[in-house]
């Protein structure tokens, strides 16, 4: 199997250059890197240029948007979608096909480990790696029971190509949460699963609002969100943030 990696960007010139040089030293290499750039003001293009990744640049922003755009050229078997600010472990590709090769699991995603220049998170990752299934299980309990648990964008989703698209993709309407309505589709081609491995994440979001009301925030939208709360309403309490 072949692992393509999206990163879909804006204006994240201060992060992505770290997240490509970890790329860079995977063992075995993804057979492709798609930077899909929603049109950064910034460096951000120039330095995906620099060090020799794919780059598409979109007309419109938005991360389903741009996810989809980078699925609809990517060449591998397997999707791995991947925040710019977020580092994987060098042997990303192998626990990726080795997890994917059972016909059982649709998706799967990582612990994610939030960290910044002189902190890590422990409260709040511990928070979200219970998420993973505590919001399916309170909202969607028949689908739990059938392997449903809920990834988001930081865990670094991956899938295969067929399931993706047979799915429909990410939905390019939804300005929030489109990872976990992603996982709710393809529940229904197998079981999600969150492997026991970590990636790191940045807190740059935490940083600026603060542990507590981060917490409230997270708290607040995915309690709206199970419900039925549309989410270009839960948008205007997830501010981008670079």
């Amino acid at each position: 199997m072949t692992v393509s990696i999206i990163i879909p960007t804006l204006n994240e010139a201060r992060t992505l250059g770290r997240t490509l040089r970890h790329l860079s030293v995977l063992d075995p290499a993804p057979v492709e890197i798609w930077v899909v750039d929603g049109g950064s003001q910034d460096e951000t293009v120039a330095i995906a240029q620099a060090v020799g990744v794919k780059v598409l640049q979109v007309q419109q922003s938005g991360r389903a948007r741009q996810m989809n755009e980078g699925a609809a050229v990517a060449g591998g078997e397997l999707l791995c979608f991947l925040h710019a600010d977020t580092l994987v472990p060098d042997d990303l590709i192998a626990v990726i096909e080795h997890t994917l090769a059972d016909p059982t699991i649709a998706a799967a995603g990582f612990i994610s480990l939030m960290y910044g220049s002189q902190i890590t998170r422990w409260g709040i990752s511990l928070h979200n790696y219970l998420k993973t299934y505590y919001a399916p299980l309170i909202f969607r309990p028949h689908r739990f029971l059938k392997g449903l648990r809920l990834l988001f964008g930081d865990q670094v989703i991956c899938c295969r190509r067929s399931d993706f698209w047979a799915c429909g993709g990410f939905n390019p309407e939804l300005p929030i949460m489109e990872e976990a309505d992603l996982c709710l589709k393809l529940n229904q081609h197998g079981k999600i699963r969150q492997i026991n491995r970590v990636v790191q994440s940045s807190d740059r979001r935490v940083a600026y609002w603060g542990p507590l009301k981060a917490t409230a925030i997270y708290l607040y939208v995915g309690i709206l969100w199970g419900v039925g709360v549309s989410p270009d309403y839960l948008k205007k309490f997830y501010q981008d943030i670079r």
